[in-house]
């Protein structure tokens, strides 16, 4: 989601922080464990929510002086 409302004027970026630490949370759990599947979501979600936040930090910046 942070990747689709990066342009929310921070919506993105609070999306993006939120999928980033359930993803570090989600990878540190003893239930993901070895398997892979699991382990390769909590990847994509942190991946995902990084993209997320640095796409609205750039917008921000680019769109912020034209308010």
């Amino acid at each position: 989601m942070s990747v689709i409302t990066f342009w929310t004027f921070g919506l993105g970026i609070v999306l993006g922080v939120g999928a980033v630490g359930v993803g570090v949370a989600a990878s540190r759990s003893g239930v993901v464990g070895d398997r892979e599947p699991n382990s390769l979501e909590a990847l994509f979600g942190i991946l995902s929510g990084a993209f997320g936040v640095v796409a609205g930090v750039i917008f921000l910046a680019v769109a912020g002086p034209h308010w």
